[in-house]
Protein backbone atom coordinates (compact mmCIF):
# COMPACT_ATOMS: atom_id res chain seq x y z
CA UNK A 1 0.00 0.00 0.00
CA UNK A 2 1.34 3.23 -1.32
CA UNK A 3 1.11 6.19 1.69
CA UNK A 4 0.44 9.80 0.33
CA UNK A 5 2.87 12.46 0.60
CA UNK A 6 0.29 15.19 1.64
CA UNK A 7 -0.21 14.42 5.68
CA UNK A 8 -3.92 15.27 5.64
CA UNK A 9 -4.75 13.10 2.77
CA UNK A 10 -3.41 10.52 4.87
CA UNK A 11 -4.65 10.96 7.80
CA UNK A 12 -8.28 11.59 6.07
CA UNK A 13 -7.06 8.14 4.24
CA UNK A 14 -7.00 6.39 7.50
CA UNK A 15 -10.36 7.85 9.00
CA UNK A 16 -12.24 6.32 6.08
CA UNK A 17 -10.06 3.19 6.84
CA UNK A 18 -11.48 3.07 9.97
CA UNK A 19 -15.24 3.82 9.42
CA UNK A 20 -18.09 1.02 9.30
CA UNK A 21 -18.77 -1.31 6.64
CA UNK A 22 -15.51 -0.15 4.43
CA UNK A 23 -12.11 -2.33 4.01
CA UNK A 24 -8.99 -1.39 2.35
CA UNK A 25 -7.80 -4.11 0.03
CA UNK A 26 -5.08 -6.05 0.78
CA UNK A 27 -2.33 -6.24 -1.49
CA UNK A 28 -2.69 -9.64 -2.79
CA UNK A 29 -6.60 -8.22 -3.82
CA UNK A 30 -5.38 -6.29 -6.54
CA UNK A 31 -6.47 -8.72 -9.30
CA UNK A 32 -9.47 -9.06 -7.71
CA UNK A 33 -10.18 -5.82 -6.88
CA UNK A 34 -9.20 -4.77 -10.95
CA UNK A 35 -12.35 -7.24 -11.94
CA UNK A 36 -14.35 -5.19 -9.91
CA UNK A 37 -13.57 -2.13 -11.59
CA UNK A 38 -13.59 -3.96 -14.63
CA UNK A 39 -17.51 -4.78 -14.00
CA UNK A 40 -18.44 -1.11 -13.40
CA UNK A 41 -16.77 -0.10 -16.92
CA UNK A 42 -18.70 -2.49 -18.81
CA UNK A 43 -22.12 -1.97 -16.99
CA UNK A 44 -21.00 1.79 -17.43
CA UNK A 45 -19.48 1.88 -20.96
CA UNK A 46 -21.01 -0.85 -22.77
CA UNK A 47 -24.39 -1.34 -21.32
CA UNK A 48 -23.21 -5.05 -19.73
CA UNK A 49 -24.67 -6.82 -16.30
CA UNK A 50 -21.26 -8.47 -15.12
CA UNK A 51 -20.63 -10.93 -11.94
CA UNK A 52 -17.15 -9.49 -10.89
CA UNK A 53 -16.76 -12.98 -8.85
CA UNK A 54 -17.50 -15.01 -11.95
CA UNK A 55 -15.43 -13.01 -14.52
CA UNK A 56 -12.73 -15.56 -16.15
CA UNK A 57 -9.66 -14.96 -18.39
CA UNK A 58 -11.90 -15.40 -21.81
CA UNK A 59 -14.71 -12.89 -20.38
CA UNK A 60 -12.26 -10.84 -19.02
CA UNK A 61 -10.03 -10.58 -22.61
CA UNK A 62 -13.89 -9.98 -24.24
CA UNK A 63 -14.51 -6.97 -21.83
CA UNK A 64 -11.12 -5.37 -21.91
CA UNK A 65 -10.78 -6.04 -25.79
CA UNK A 66 -14.26 -4.17 -26.03
CA UNK A 67 -13.66 -1.73 -23.79
CA UNK A 68 -9.97 -1.00 -25.47
CA UNK A 69 -7.99 1.82 -23.59
CA UNK A 70 -10.32 2.77 -20.86
CA UNK A 71 -10.21 -1.22 -20.40
CA UNK A 72 -6.65 -1.95 -19.88
CA UNK A 73 -5.08 -3.49 -16.70
CA UNK A 74 -3.07 -0.79 -15.13
CA UNK A 75 -1.11 -3.19 -12.46
CA UNK A 76 1.19 0.11 -11.49
CA UNK A 77 -2.15 2.62 -11.86
CA UNK A 78 -3.23 1.24 -8.22
CA UNK A 79 0.03 3.74 -6.73
CA UNK A 80 -1.89 6.37 -7.08
CA UNK A 81 -4.97 5.54 -5.24
CA UNK A 82 -6.10 3.75 -2.43
CA UNK A 83 -8.51 0.74 -2.55
CA UNK A 84 -11.56 -0.25 -0.66
CA UNK A 85 -14.05 -2.51 0.00
CA UNK A 86 -17.81 -1.84 0.81
CA UNK A 87 -18.90 -4.82 2.94
CA UNK A 88 -22.01 -6.09 3.88
CA UNK A 89 -21.81 -5.65 7.46
CA UNK A 90 -20.49 -3.22 10.61
CA UNK A 91 -17.04 -4.38 9.67
CA UNK A 92 -14.55 -2.18 9.04
CA UNK A 93 -10.98 -2.79 7.83
CA UNK A 94 -7.79 -0.40 9.37
CA UNK A 95 -4.56 -2.58 7.52
CA UNK A 96 -5.12 -5.37 10.80
CA UNK A 97 -7.39 -7.70 9.14
CA UNK A 98 -10.53 -6.30 10.83
CA UNK A 99 -13.94 -6.82 8.18
CA UNK A 100 -11.76 -9.58 6.34
CA UNK A 101 -14.21 -12.08 6.89
CA UNK A 102 -17.35 -9.78 5.51
CA UNK A 103 -18.53 -10.07 1.95
CA UNK A 104 -17.74 -7.52 -0.47
CA UNK A 105 -20.74 -5.47 -2.21
CA UNK A 106 -18.85 -2.75 -3.67
CA UNK A 107 -15.73 -0.56 -4.37
CA UNK A 108 -14.48 2.48 -3.82
CA UNK A 109 -10.80 4.41 -4.28
CA UNK A 110 -9.52 7.27 -3.09
CA UNK A 111 -6.60 8.85 -4.28
CA UNK A 112 -3.35 9.98 -2.67
CA UNK A 113 -3.30 13.28 -3.73
CA UNK A 114 -5.62 16.19 -3.55
CA UNK A 115 -7.95 17.72 -7.14
CA UNK A 116 -8.92 20.85 -7.79
CA UNK A 117 -8.75 23.36 -4.44
CA UNK A 118 -7.18 20.75 -2.21
CA UNK A 119 -10.04 17.94 -2.15
CA UNK A 120 -10.22 14.46 -1.98
CA UNK A 121 -10.47 12.90 -5.60
CA UNK A 122 -13.05 9.51 -5.46
CA UNK A 123 -11.74 8.19 -8.75
CA UNK A 124 -14.15 5.22 -8.94
CA UNK A 125 -17.27 3.65 -6.91
CA UNK A 126 -19.33 0.62 -7.69
CA UNK A 127 -22.04 -1.60 -5.89
CA UNK A 128 -23.15 -4.94 -7.04
CA UNK A 129 -26.96 -4.78 -8.09
CA UNK A 130 -27.94 -6.37 -5.11
CA UNK A 131 -26.52 -4.22 -3.14
CA UNK A 132 -28.17 -0.97 -4.63
CA UNK A 133 -30.95 0.84 -2.80
CA UNK A 134 -29.87 0.50 0.17
CA UNK A 135 -28.07 3.59 0.95
CA UNK A 136 -24.17 2.16 0.21
CA UNK A 137 -23.73 4.63 -2.00
CA UNK A 138 -24.91 7.54 0.02
CA UNK A 139 -23.19 6.36 3.07
CA UNK A 140 -19.99 6.14 1.83
CA UNK A 141 -19.90 9.20 -0.01
CA UNK A 142 -20.60 11.22 3.75
CA UNK A 143 -18.00 9.15 5.43
CA UNK A 144 -15.34 10.41 2.69
CA UNK A 145 -16.69 13.96 3.01
CA UNK A 146 -16.52 13.58 7.00
CA UNK A 147 -12.86 12.25 6.69
CA UNK A 148 -11.88 15.26 4.40
CA UNK A 149 -13.29 17.74 6.25
CA UNK A 150 -12.28 16.69 9.48
CA UNK A 151 -8.21 16.79 8.22
CA UNK A 152 -9.21 20.55 7.12
CA UNK A 153 -9.35 19.83 3.36
CA UNK A 154 -12.58 21.26 1.45
CA UNK A 155 -14.87 17.82 0.33
CA UNK A 156 -14.41 15.74 -2.49
CA UNK A 157 -14.83 15.58 -6.25
CA UNK A 158 -15.22 13.26 -8.84
CA UNK A 159 -16.15 12.48 -11.99
CA UNK A 160 -19.16 10.40 -13.89
CA UNK A 161 -18.94 10.07 -17.61
CA UNK A 162 -21.51 12.13 -19.61
CA UNK A 163 -23.46 8.35 -20.87
CA UNK A 164 -23.10 7.40 -17.80
CA UNK A 165 -26.89 8.84 -17.25
CA UNK A 166 -27.97 6.89 -13.87
CA UNK A 167 -24.52 7.62 -12.06
CA UNK A 168 -24.84 11.29 -13.70
CA UNK A 169 -28.53 11.66 -12.12
CA UNK A 170 -27.49 9.83 -8.87
CA UNK A 171 -24.64 12.39 -7.88
CA UNK A 172 -26.82 14.98 -8.62
CA UNK A 173 -29.54 13.70 -6.69
CA UNK A 174 -27.25 13.61 -3.57
CA UNK A 175 -26.71 17.40 -3.77
CA UNK A 176 -23.46 17.30 -5.72
CA UNK A 177 -22.64 20.82 -7.54
CA UNK A 178 -21.30 20.64 -10.82
CA UNK A 179 -17.85 22.26 -11.67
CA UNK A 180 -16.51 21.21 -14.42
CA UNK A 181 -16.86 18.96 -17.79
CA UNK A 182 -13.36 19.12 -19.50
CA UNK A 183 -12.61 15.38 -19.79
CA UNK A 184 -15.85 13.98 -17.77
CA UNK A 185 -19.00 15.86 -15.16
CA UNK A 186 -17.08 17.11 -12.46
CA UNK A 187 -18.75 17.20 -9.18
CA UNK A 188 -17.66 18.01 -6.37
CA UNK A 189 -19.18 18.14 -2.66
CA UNK A 190 -17.40 21.09 -0.36
CA UNK A 191 -18.72 22.58 3.27
CA UNK A 192 -18.37 25.90 1.79
CA UNK A 193 -21.16 25.09 -0.42
CA UNK A 194 -25.15 25.52 0.60
CA UNK A 195 -27.30 22.46 -0.35
CA UNK A 196 -29.09 23.61 -3.35
CA UNK A 197 -32.57 22.12 -5.24
CA UNK A 198 -33.92 22.64 -8.66
CA UNK A 199 -37.52 22.38 -8.80
CA UNK A 200 -40.03 23.55 -11.90
CA UNK A 201 -41.84 26.73 -11.82
CA UNK A 202 -44.19 28.08 -14.86
CA UNK A 203 -42.41 25.65 -17.32
CA UNK A 204 -38.67 27.18 -15.80
CA UNK A 205 -36.21 24.96 -14.11
CA UNK A 206 -35.63 27.14 -10.87
CA UNK A 207 -32.13 26.63 -8.95
CA UNK A 208 -32.66 27.83 -5.23
CA UNK A 209 -30.35 28.05 -2.23
CA UNK A 210 -31.42 28.41 1.29
CA UNK A 211 -31.37 32.17 2.59
CA UNK A 212 -27.83 32.22 3.51
CA UNK A 213 -24.74 30.81 5.95
CA UNK A 214 -26.01 29.36 9.08
CA UNK A 215 -22.98 28.61 11.18
CA UNK A 216 -20.97 24.91 11.28
CA UNK A 217 -22.46 22.28 9.19
CA UNK A 218 -22.70 18.60 11.31
CA UNK A 219 -20.48 16.94 9.51
CA UNK A 220 -16.90 18.51 10.96
CA UNK A 221 -15.26 21.42 12.68
CA UNK A 222 -14.74 24.86 10.87
CA UNK A 223 -11.14 25.06 9.66
CA UNK A 224 -12.67 25.89 5.96
CA UNK A 225 -10.91 29.41 4.57
CA UNK A 226 -11.92 32.28 6.77
CA UNK A 227 -13.44 33.81 3.25
CA UNK A 228 -15.93 31.16 2.46
CA UNK A 229 -19.30 30.49 4.74
CA UNK A 230 -20.23 27.60 5.63
CA UNK A 231 -23.61 26.23 5.67
CA UNK A 232 -26.02 24.38 7.92
CA UNK A 233 -28.96 22.13 6.82
CA UNK A 234 -31.87 24.26 6.25
CA UNK A 235 -34.37 25.68 7.84
CA UNK A 236 -36.37 28.43 6.10
CA UNK A 237 -37.13 29.82 3.46
CA UNK A 238 -35.36 29.00 -0.28
CA UNK A 239 -33.70 31.78 -2.13
CA UNK A 240 -33.97 31.27 -6.68
CA UNK A 241 -30.87 32.29 -7.67
CA UNK A 242 -30.92 31.26 -11.72
CA UNK A 243 -34.11 30.61 -13.62
CA UNK A 244 -34.06 28.57 -17.25
CA UNK A 245 -36.98 28.81 -19.87
CA UNK A 246 -36.83 28.89 -23.24
CA UNK A 247 -37.57 31.26 -25.98
CA UNK A 248 -39.23 28.96 -28.85
CA UNK A 249 -35.79 26.57 -29.30
CA UNK A 250 -33.71 28.68 -27.62
CA UNK A 251 -32.61 29.08 -23.91
CA UNK A 252 -33.45 31.81 -21.59
CA UNK A 253 -31.25 32.00 -19.05
CA UNK A 254 -32.42 34.83 -16.08
CA UNK A 255 -29.90 35.67 -12.79
CA UNK A 256 -31.38 36.80 -9.63
CA UNK A 257 -30.30 39.99 -7.80
CA UNK A 258 -29.32 37.07 -4.74
CA UNK A 259 -27.19 35.34 -7.65
CA UNK A 260 -25.11 38.57 -8.59
CA UNK A 261 -24.59 38.87 -4.96
CA UNK A 262 -23.52 35.46 -4.13
CA UNK A 263 -20.45 34.01 -2.53
CA UNK A 264 -17.71 33.43 -4.82
CA UNK A 265 -18.30 29.36 -5.03
CA UNK A 266 -22.19 29.69 -5.57
CA UNK A 267 -21.70 32.20 -8.21
CA UNK A 268 -19.13 30.13 -10.32
CA UNK A 269 -20.77 26.92 -9.84
CA UNK A 270 -24.50 27.62 -10.14
CA UNK A 271 -24.56 28.15 -14.24
CA UNK A 272 -23.04 24.81 -14.57
CA UNK A 273 -25.10 22.49 -12.42
CA UNK A 274 -28.31 24.42 -13.61
CA UNK A 275 -26.89 23.62 -16.98
CA UNK A 276 -26.82 19.70 -16.33
CA UNK A 277 -29.93 19.71 -14.58
CA UNK A 278 -31.41 21.42 -17.65
CA UNK A 279 -29.48 18.71 -20.06
CA UNK A 280 -30.92 15.98 -18.28
CA UNK A 281 -34.09 16.88 -18.52
CA UNK A 282 -34.24 17.78 -22.35
CA UNK A 283 -33.91 21.61 -21.93
CA UNK A 284 -32.42 23.84 -24.36
CA UNK A 285 -28.65 24.81 -23.35
CA UNK A 286 -28.01 27.09 -26.13
CA UNK A 287 -29.22 30.86 -26.13
CA UNK A 288 -29.30 31.47 -29.35
CA UNK A 289 -26.92 31.57 -32.93
CA UNK A 290 -24.08 34.10 -31.23
CA UNK A 291 -23.80 31.82 -28.10
CA UNK A 292 -23.32 28.88 -29.91
CA UNK A 293 -20.88 30.17 -32.13
CA UNK A 294 -18.87 30.92 -28.93
CA UNK A 295 -20.16 27.85 -27.09
CA UNK A 296 -16.24 26.45 -27.27
CA UNK A 297 -15.08 28.84 -25.09
CA UNK A 298 -16.36 27.33 -22.13
CA UNK A 299 -15.91 23.85 -22.92
CA UNK A 300 -14.03 23.11 -19.66
CA UNK A 301 -16.67 24.86 -17.66
CA UNK A 302 -18.75 27.73 -17.17
CA UNK A 303 -21.55 28.72 -19.42
CA UNK A 304 -24.37 26.01 -20.35
CA UNK A 305 -23.37 26.36 -24.19
CA UNK A 306 -20.32 24.63 -23.31
CA UNK A 307 -22.09 21.73 -21.92
CA UNK A 308 -23.81 21.47 -25.15
CA UNK A 309 -20.31 21.49 -26.73
CA UNK A 310 -19.13 18.86 -24.61
CA UNK A 311 -22.16 16.35 -25.05
CA UNK A 312 -21.64 16.35 -28.64
CA UNK A 313 -17.96 15.72 -28.57
CA UNK A 314 -18.70 12.97 -25.27
CA UNK A 315 -21.50 11.25 -27.71
CA UNK A 316 -19.50 11.24 -30.83
CA UNK A 317 -17.09 9.58 -28.66
CA UNK A 318 -18.62 7.30 -27.55
CA UNK A 319 -20.65 6.25 -30.85
CA UNK A 320 -16.98 5.91 -32.69
CA UNK A 321 -15.88 3.53 -29.84
CA UNK A 322 -19.02 1.16 -30.81
CA UNK A 323 -21.07 2.50 -26.65
CA UNK A 324 -24.56 2.70 -26.35
CA UNK A 325 -25.53 6.31 -26.71
CA UNK A 326 -29.36 6.61 -24.55
CA UNK A 327 -29.36 10.49 -23.32
CA UNK A 328 -32.47 13.39 -23.15
CA UNK A 329 -30.32 15.83 -24.50
CA UNK A 330 -30.96 16.25 -28.23
CA UNK A 331 -28.46 18.96 -30.00
CA UNK A 332 -27.99 19.04 -33.81
CA UNK A 333 -24.26 17.92 -34.11
CA UNK A 334 -22.44 20.07 -36.32
CA UNK A 335 -24.87 22.16 -38.32
CA UNK A 336 -24.50 24.88 -35.93
CA UNK A 337 -28.14 25.11 -34.94
CA UNK A 338 -29.94 25.29 -31.88
CA UNK A 339 -30.73 22.15 -29.58
CA UNK A 340 -34.40 20.54 -29.98
CA UNK A 341 -36.70 20.79 -27.38
CA UNK A 342 -38.52 17.77 -28.42
CA UNK A 343 -37.47 15.24 -25.90
CA UNK A 344 -40.11 14.48 -22.78
CA UNK A 345 -39.32 16.88 -19.59
CA UNK A 346 -37.64 14.78 -16.69
CA UNK A 347 -38.90 15.34 -13.07
CA UNK A 348 -36.47 17.60 -11.26
CA UNK A 349 -34.09 16.58 -8.38
CA UNK A 350 -35.75 16.55 -5.29
CA UNK A 351 -34.83 19.00 -2.74
CA UNK A 352 -31.28 17.56 -1.20
CA UNK A 353 -30.13 18.65 1.94
CA UNK A 354 -26.90 17.78 3.85
CA UNK A 355 -27.47 14.48 4.39
CA UNK A 356 -30.27 13.46 1.88
CA UNK A 357 -32.19 10.33 1.88
CA UNK A 358 -31.54 8.24 -0.74
CA UNK A 359 -34.28 8.15 -3.07
CA UNK A 360 -33.42 5.87 -5.98
CA UNK A 361 -30.85 3.41 -7.39
CA UNK A 362 -27.58 4.39 -6.65
CA UNK A 363 -25.42 4.56 -9.57
CA UNK A 364 -23.79 0.90 -11.10
CA UNK A 365 -20.53 1.93 -12.89
CA UNK A 366 -18.03 3.82 -10.88
CA UNK A 367 -17.56 7.82 -11.75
Amino acid sequence: MVRSWDMAVERAQERLAAAPGVRIASEDEGRRFALWDLASRAEGELGELVDPEAVGPAEERRLRERLGESGRDWPAGELYRRRYWLVDGSGSGNGNGNGSGTRPIGTVAVDNWTKGPGQLAISSLYLTPAARGRGVAARVLDQVFRAAVAEGLPGFRLEAHWTWQHAVRYYLRRGLWVVSWKHAIGLVRMPQLPPYRVREEDGRLVLLTPDGPAGTPPDGPPDGPPDRPRYAPPTGAWTPLLAAGHEGRWLRLDETAAYRQADGWVHDFARSTLALHLALAGRPLVRGPQWWAEAWRWSDAGEPEGLAYKIEHFEQLARAGGRPVSTPYRGLAGTGGPPSVAAPPVTAAPPITDTPPITDTPPAPGA
